[in-house]
Parts: structure tokens; C-alpha cells; sequence
């Protein structure tokens, strides 16, 4: 997020320094808030400050918002602690922390079924939004290529989405001017539609998105079905569209809980994939993973080679110098659980998940918008007579019950739908590890308790703050005429 400098004109009275409650018995003078104080303070003081400071933040244990791992095993907090020093690029220097990165990417590889004759290749990166700007760079320069190959112009690439795709999507086609093409939303249907997509699909068309997962209720988009219609444009108009899953949220859930499920590199579509560590692979916040099928759907114009550091290393990334803890974390994972582990834990936040609609179903006033056997995520709406609008309703709406909640310290967020859904507002809970069914039946006592609130109180005037500020990019209409790899590279 962006800070912008708080101008001395702008501050109050006392606006411009600290007042710390452990401050009063530990310093000796002011503590400044927007200047590097001029003296040294004790160390024991500092912490004191920051940590008091912190206590304003949320529970991260009642953060139901979130999708981002909040607990780790012991083991994996010293692990992270003894690696606070390391370079995670530095390969030359930190050797076992690359052949520990390497290890991942084939094990991730090999758990998204990449094709043994194939040498796949993939890095970790800084969650998946750096993961799906490469994803995405990959593709362009891919097309690109193709495209010079072929002696045609390379000035309009398009990618086709649709208009549920979490933020970093529109951020990568802004930042690498690609034109954005988003399949809207209808009132029936919450994810890519296959046909409306290929309709948006075109020779300029630099490939297409699936979605393991929709941030917003949870569903898997059509995958297998998004493939079978690509392969069959692609023959029948000598093209090479690719595409690339989004597995942030699903990658690290359905090879566990539906391992039938065909979304990942057994479809021959598929060019590559992200999934965010920091998710339900159980790490930290901070990691993602970008794998790609083959070296060939990663452009070597994309990949820097530097010596600074000790040999040559070759680098495909956003963000260069960082900590080594998370993929060192990620690594404490996949021996700790195994193909065992992971799959109890997610066949756990599955039962946990059907226990959750269960319990705010009997609430009595909502209706269950999330599907079983996807992200283990609960997304609900005000029932029939409301119908979910932001608007209408008995005198409050799903903006007012979370307000309330966050009364006795649950954060659960209310949202609209993407276009041309927007006017369903829901809830949503993320029942991650930490998600306990007692805390389940606590929730879902809050919830009855509030609405009850809510009915005694009559109707108020919703809040302007509620309003979703709709998608800016206007493309969303568009049409156009007429078995486990080798052992994977690595790439920073």
C-alpha cells in the first residue's frame, strides 16, 4: 500500500509524537511519529512501543477475512527465526537453501501432474501476485515471439479473464500494457463463462485465465472445459492460445480433496500455474510459486543471468534480495505432512467448512452461496426477501451484521459481486487450520445474536461507505469479428 509524507501543517496539537503507555516509566523524552528520532532508546522500550501499538491491529485468529496462513508449528517458527539472515537469492553463498527451493519446485511440479518427459520450471516469489505477473509476462513474450515469427504486428496483446479475477490481474495487464478483455458476471453465474470467453478470444490474444478458486464465493472455474474449448479454437484457427491457472487459493486444496479433478497440467492447455504458499500450502505470508509446464513456456528473454554474487544465477523475478524463511518454511511443510498430511487437513477444513453453512443455515435468514468440494471458504447472503441487495432488505443489510460483528471481534468482510453481479452482497468466512467447529458454533451464535440486534433496532439509512467502486477497465464487452517432470530448473 501507498504512504503518502503527513505535511507538520496537517498534524493537531500533540498529533506529532507517540504516547505510548510503557513510555511514561521507560524514556526520557518525546517519541516523534512521522521523524527518525534524533537519540537511541532501550530495546526493551522500542519493542514495548511497537507492540502496544500492535494490540490495535485485529486478532489475526478472528480474521475470517483472510485466506493467509496465521499459525505454524514451533519447529517451523525456529526454522524461519534461524533463517531471518539469508539471501534467498544468493545461491552462491546459500547453496542448501537453493537445493531446498529446487526440491520444492519439483515436488510442486510433480503435484500439478507436469508431464515426466517434460523438464518443468518454476520459482518461488512474494505471493501470488508477483507469480501471476510473470505468469503473465511469460505469456506475452511467448505470443510475441510467435507473432515476429510469423512477420504480424505485436502492439495489441489481450488477455481474456473473467470479471471475477482478483485485483493483481488488472494490475498486470496496466502495468504490462496488455489489453484486459473480462466475461462479466451475471446474476446466475459467478465465474468465467467458457463460451462467452472464447467469444473474447482472438490472434492477439496472449491467453486465457482460469480461476482455481474465485475469491469471491470459493467456486472453481470450468477448467477442463475452458482447455477442451481452447485446444479446438487453437486447431481450428492455427493459433496457440495458452492457459494459465490461477491456483492461489485451490492448488494447494483440490490435489488433496479431489485429485480426480482435472485442472492442472494433465490438460494440455495448461502452459502454467501459480499458488500461493502463504495460503492453504500453510506458510507465513510472503510466498507463491510460478510453474511452468515446460522451458519452452518460459521465454529465455525473460531470464537474467548475474555473477555479483558469486556464480552465474540465473534470476526470473519482481523482487530480488529477500528472506530465505518461507520457502525454507514451505519446505518444513511438505516433509512434516506429506501427501498424508496435507490431505487430512484439507479433507478436515472441508468437514469444518460443511459444519460452518450448516450452523449459519440454521441461523435462519441467509442462504448459502458457496459450492462443497472447493475452496473451503462459506459465502452467504441474506435470504429470500432480500435477496443479498445492498439496498433493500428488512432495515439492514450484510454490511451492517459484519459492522456488528467486529463488536465482539470477528472479522468478516462484506462485499458486492463483480460485474454484472453487483448487486449481491455477501459474507464471506475463510476457514483455514485455525478454524475450529467450536469457533464455528461461536460464530454462528454471534451471527443469530446480531440479526435478532439488527430486527429490534428497525431500519437506518445504509452507509455510502458501503458502495463498491466498480471495475474501471472497459473492455468487458469485446468481441472479435469475423505424469511428474524431470528435474526442474530453477529460476529465482
Amino acid at each position: 500500500m501507498l504512504a503518502k509524507k503527513v505535511k507538520k501543517s496537517e498534524l493537531q496539537n500533540d498529533g506529532s509524537l507517540l504516547s505510548p503507555m510503557y513510555g511514561s516509566r521507560n524514556l526520557r523524552e518525546p517519541v516523534p511519529r512521522y521523524e527518525l528520532p534524533e537519540n537511541q532508546m532501550p530495546p526493551r522500550a522500542a519493542y514495548q512501543i511497537i507492540h502496544d501499538e500492535l494490540n490495535l491491529d485485529g486478532n489475526p485468529a478472528l480474521n475470517l477475512a483472510s485466506f493467509v496462513t496465521t499459525w505454524m508449528e514451533p519447529e517451523a517458527d525456529m526454522l524461519m527465526t534461524e533463517s531471518f539472515g539469508r539471501n534467498y537469492v544468493d545461491a552462491d553463498e546459500y547453496p542448501q537453501t537453493t537445493e531446498i527451493h529446487n526440491r520444492c519446485v519439483n515436488m510442486l511440479a510433480r503435484l500439478f501432474n507436469a508431464p515426466e518427459q517434460n523438464a518443468a520450471v518454476g520459482c518461488a516469489t512474494v505471493g501470488s501476485s508477483e507469480a501471476i505477473h510473470l505468469a503473465g509476462l511469460a505469456l506475452k513474450w511467448r505470443w510475441r515471439r510467435r507473432r515476429r515469427q510469423e512477420g504480424l504486428p505485436t502492439d495489441a496483446p489481450n488477455i481474456v479473464m473473467g470479471g471475477n479475477v482478483q485485483v493483481c490481474w488488472e494490475k498486470f495487464a496496466r502495468y504490462f500494457d496488455v489489453e484486459p478483455r473480462y466475461v462479466p458476471l451475471t446474476p446466475e453465474r459467478y465465474v468465467i463463462g467458457v463460451d462467452e470467453a472464447m467469444e473474447l478470444v482472438d490472434e492477439n490474444t496472449i491467453g486465457v485465465v482460469g480461476i482455481l478458486g474465485s475469491t469471491y464465493t470459493g467456486e472453481y472455474e470450468p477448467i477442463r472445459a475452458l482447455n477442451d474449448a481452447i485446444v479446438e479454437l487453437n486447431h481450428r484457427h492455427g493459433w496457440d492460445v495458452g492457459l494459465h491457472v490461477d491456483g492461489a487459493s485451490g492448488a494447494f486444496v483440490a490435489p488433496f480433496t479431489r485429485p480426480e479433478l482435472e485442472w492442472d497440467f494433465r490438460l494440455p492447455a495448461v502452459t502454467s500455474i501459480n499458488v500461493s504458499g502463504h495460503k492453504f500450502g500453510l506458510v507465513y505470508p510472503g510466498l507463491g510459486w510460478a510453474i511452468w509446464r515446460n522451458e519452452e513456456d518460459l521465454p529465455d528473454e525473460l531470464i537474467f543471468h548475474v555473477n555479483y554474487l558469486g556464480g552465474d544465477q540465473p534470476t526470473f523475478n519482481l523482487n530480488f534480495s529477500r528472506g530465505a524463511g518461507q520457502v525454507i518454511a514451505q519446505y518444513y511443510n511438505f516433509l512434516r505432512l506429506g501427501r498424508k498430511g496435507y490431505t487430512e487437513i484439507m479433507q478436515g477444513l472441508d468437514a469444518t467448512t460443511a459444519y460452518l453453512a450448516q450452523a449459519i443455515e440454521s441461523v435462519g435468514c441467509f442462504e448459502i452461496m458457496s459450492k462443497p468440494g472447493t475452496v473451503p471458504l462459506v459465502c452467504f447472503r441474506l435470504g429470500p426477501g432480500t435477496v443479498g441487495d445492498a439496498k433493500a432488505g428488512p432495515g439492514y443489510t450484510v454490511f451492517d451484521i459484519s459492522d456488528h460483528l467486529r463488536a465482539r471481534g470477528w472479522i468478516v468482510p462484506a462485499y458486492t459481486l463483480a460485474p454484472n453481479a453487483q448487486e449481491i452482497a455477501v459474507l464471506r468466512v475463510v476457514v483455514r487450520e485455525s478454524f475450529s467447529r467450536d469457533m464455528a458454533d461461536l460464530l454462528a451464535d454471534d451471527l443469530r445474536h446480531t440479526v435478532h440486534l439488527l430486527q429490534a433496532r428497525g431500519p437506518v439509512p445504509s452507509p455510502a461507505r458501503h458502495a463498491r467502486r466498480p471495475r474501471i477497465a472497459a473492455a468487458a464487452g469485446a468481441r472479435h469479428e469475423p505424469e511428474g517432470p524431470k528435474t526442474a530448473r530453477k529460476v529465482c
